[in-house]
């Protein structure tokens, strides 16, 4: 895989960080900004919503930008909207950066996926989304539960800084090993932008769109509410909220592994093993959440499950969209983050009632339920691997 590529993993890991990291937060921002764990728990949905929305937006806007400009720009005004986290009392306000920082995430996702499927031969986008991806799992294991011991000992503002600091050497890793002109040529004369959004009406498309989504509410919904499960159902201290945020990011790391090598070539063995598998998971995990021993294990298996078949599904987004090049990553990152806004939303509704801390876990259970059963009609066509 070409260095730029591993550059640009770079970038994703401190981003990947911030939008992971308020699970195991949030307790400390709603105490400290007055409001509820369910109302803070906003601020994770307000960070996919503007990735969501943002995404194709401000990928249209930037499609005939110096990409080493583009990328950089946005790894920037992130850092901005963090330093502006880190000192604000606000919630209102702390909503506000949220959202700049997520329109700033997606802006960089959407060129940075792009650009890597055009960093290799056609038939291994797989492969390249799982290095890019990779930043997102080694946040998990260990940017994540690293910001979680870092707000435990010196408060959540802390860790918002350290986030602002992540994406300096990130900055300069993009303007070292990024080419300084514009895409190759050809890249920016292919399709134009109205041929591009016109793929959005293929049928394979809007599915594979779909599925993902589902998928990764699925994996936001549990992992949003990941603390109080550890602390209140489990019982166990708050130290130990990173240990099982870190068990998390490791089983992803490995799904992302999976996906890599299986993805291009055969989709199919990754969605008949994993979706069965998190369908059980998650109302398992909610049986055994006291125990932490199987807490421990469970949050391992179903970070593996959902990241190899979350990673499969948005793979074949890039196929599907391969007629869009410089609108496809932006079609895979708003797949992404209509999951990650709809299932923290989701997850929050079940809070208030019966099921209580583990109410999330069952919402998961369910969305990875419905993702099958509109799967299983058109299983031939998830499972075609690369042409």
């Amino acid at each position: 895989m070409p260095l730029p590529l591993y550059l640009l993993a770079l970038a994703v890991f401190a981003m990947g960080t911030s939008e992971f990291m308020l699970a195991g937060l949030l307790p400390a921002i709603a105490s400290d900004l007055d409001v509820t764990v369910a109302t803070a728990g906003v601020l994770t949905s307000a960070f996919a919503v503007g990735m969501t929305v943002g995404a194709p937006l401000v990928a249209a806007l930037a499609r005939n930008w110096p990409r080493r400009a583009g990328l950089l720009g946005f790894v920037l005004v992130f850092a901005a909207a963090h330093v502006v986290g880190a000192v604000t009392t606000s919630f209102p306000v702390m909503l506000a950066t949220r959202a700049v920082a997520a329109l700033a995430n997606a802006g960089f996702l959407a060129v940075a996926l792009t650009a890597a499927a055009t960093l290799v031969p056609p038939d291994r986008k797989g492969r390249a989304l799982a290095v890019l991806l990779s930043g997102t799992t080694v946040a998990t294991i260990a940017g994540v539960p690293g910001g979680s011991v870092l707000g435990t000992l010196l408060g959540w503002r802390a860790t918002f800084w350290a986030v602002a600091a992540l994406c300096l050497p990130a900055a300069l890793g993009i303007l070292k090993g990024i080419p300084a002109g514009r895409a190759k040529e050809g890249e920016t004369d292919g399709p134009a932008l109205r041929a591009e959004l016109a793929r959005l009406t293929g049928r394979r498309l809007v599915l594979a769109m779909l599925l993902g989504a589902l998928v990764n509410a699925a994996t936001f919904a549990s992992f949003t509410f990941l603390a109080p499960v550890v602390t209140g159902t489990a019982g166990l201290d708050e130290l130990w909220i990173s240990v099982v945020l870190m068990l998390f990011g490791a089983g992803s790391f490995v799904g992302v592994v999976v996906a890599g090598r299986l993805s291009d070539r055969r989709p199919g063995a990754v969605v008949a093993v994993g979706g069965p598998l998190l369908l059980l998971g998650w109302p398992t995990l909610a049986v055994l959440a006291e125990e932490p021993a199987a807490l421990f294990v469970l949050v391992f298996v179903q970070g593996a499950a959902s990241f190899a078949l979350g990673g499969t599904l948005i793979t074949r987004v890039l196929y599907e969209a391969a007629g869009a090049p410089t609108m496809a990553g932006s079609y895979a990152t708003a797949a992404l983050n209509v999951g990650a806004a709809v299932g923290p939303l989701v997850a929050a509704a079940t809070l208030g009632t019966g099921l209580g801390d583990l109410g999330p876990l069952w919402a998961s259970g369910l969305l990875v339920g419905v993702a099958l059963l509109i799967a299983f009609p058109f299983r031939t066509v998830v499972a075609a691997g690369s042409a």
